[in-house]
């Protein structure tokens, strides 16, 4: 379990250090959370509950002094001492045993749920820090690209072959780059600290992400029919099996309930008198049968039970369709990630034999730094769209990964 849990948001790609970078931060987020650790302290007290269930009733003990000794043929009672103890129907603890480990059951698939939540949301932020890096990185190329174009456009300027407004206009374009890098960067510190608290960690202390990730050639293949191992519709199973035995220990707390106990009252002996019995004191042994007659209380508790597993079936078969309209989404959306980041490969690759021909007008002195300007912005959004292809993709195949992965 613990295996599947740390290995449902790695993909099978060719970023291998992406995913053991990821596998390790997930390990780390298991260990650390302080939501998975309260979900595991509710399964132990869960399991307590069955230790605590597999008693008797309380012993009941009493004694009584006879304030006016009552006289008897063999002498005066002088006090009662009495001992009981009250024994469910045969069976009845075994029931109240499974009863509790059904409903703790229900508690482990939790944490399994919440693990598998948990590494859904690092993988997704640590998909969104990758981006924010990546883009910051575009960012900066960029501005480099632009500082180049800058010295083209001052040299062309001292030679008369064009206007010092495009020098400007280049200038401008840098502050504006620089602006959205800085922004990025705060966007990133912010992202920073949520991945950080995931990990129950301090918000400062850097994430390593890796520099490059790009779509594999091929999907890994999933079939919805995965679907139905998912520990949230597990859950259900459980708690299904919960109401079955709760019947169970139903039918049993319907039974009689057995009790044993023992009376012991001391006699004074008669003074001045001799014979057989005389002060002997009185050992009374008691059985005792506690018998619900009216027991309309456990006919309506089947009935809710009844009902009950009505219930859940239908929830599970909610949440069945609820999840598999989930893993169609998911598909559909890292399918049009694939196709949206090819598109932007092909504009890209364009638009840099656009920016070489360009260049090579510089050289006969034709250059026109409006046009500079144009292939720029549109390779600058060339690339920001397909850093975010590659997000939405790992992204929805996180999600994938999530709904299907299973041992």
């Amino acid at each position: 379990m613990k295996n599947t849990i740390i290995t449902i948001c790695l993909l099978l790609v060719s970023a291998l250090a992406k995913a053991q970078a990821l596998q390790s931060y997930i390990q780390e987020a298991m260990a650390n959370n302080p939501d998975i650790q309260a979900y595991e302290l509710r399964y132990d007290i869960a399991r307590e509950k069955v230790n605590e269930i597999n008693t008797l009733p309380n012993t009941k003990i009493s004694a009584g002094y006879f304030a006016s000794e009552p006289e008897t043929r063999t002498g005066a009672q002088r006090a009662r001492f009495s001992i009981a103890q009250m024994l469910p129907w045969f069976g009845t603890i075994t029931a109240r045993e499974n009863y509790a480990s059904s409903m703790a059951e229900t508690d482990f698939v939790a944490i399994a749920i919440a693990k598998r939540k948990l590494a859904l949301s690092v993988a997704q932020s640590y998909y969104n820090l990758y981006a924010y890096t990546a883009k910051q990185n575009v960012f900066e190329k960029n501005i480099r690209l632009l500082q180049t174009y800058e010295q083209l456009a001052l040299t062309s300027v001292e030679v008369g072959k064009t206007s010092a407004v495009d020098v400007l206009r280049l200038q401008i374009r840098q502050n504006e780059m620089i602006q959205q890098k800085e922004v990025l960067q705060e966007a990133y510190l912010a992202e920073q600290t949520q991945f950080n608290k995931l990990l129950n960690r301090k918000e400062s202390i850097n994430v390593e992400v890796v520099s490059k990730m790009t779509i594999p050639v091929e999907d890994p293949y999933f079939s919805n029919e995965g679907l139905t191992l998912n520990p949230e519709l597990l859950r259900y199973d459980k708690l299904y099996e919960s109401v079955k035995q709760s019947e169970l220990l139903n039918q049993k707390e319907r039974t009689p309930n057995l009790g044993f106990g023992l009376d012991y009252v001391p006699v004074a002996a008669r003074p001045a008198m001799n014979f057989n019995d005389n002060g002997k004191d009185i050992i009374m042994p008691m059985v005792s049968l506690s018998i619900p007659i009216f027991n309309n209380k456990y006919r309506a508790v089947s009935k809710q039970n009844k009902l009950r597993q009505q219930e859940i079936s239908s929830q599970k078969n909610e949440r069945l369709n609820t999840l598999e309209t989930a893993f169609a989404k998911a598909k559909s959306r890292r399918n049009q990630a694939r196709i949206k980041f090819n598109t932007q490969e092909r504009n890209l690759k364009q638009a840099k034999n656009a920016e070489e021909i360009l260049v090579k007008n510089y050289e006969t002195g034709t250059i026109d730094f409006n046009d500079v300007l144009d292939i720029q912005e549109l390779q600058l959004k060339f690339q920001i769209n397909q850093i975010q292809s590659i997000q939405i993709y790992f992204e929805q195949s996180a999600i994938i990964n999530y709904l299907i992965n299973h041992e």
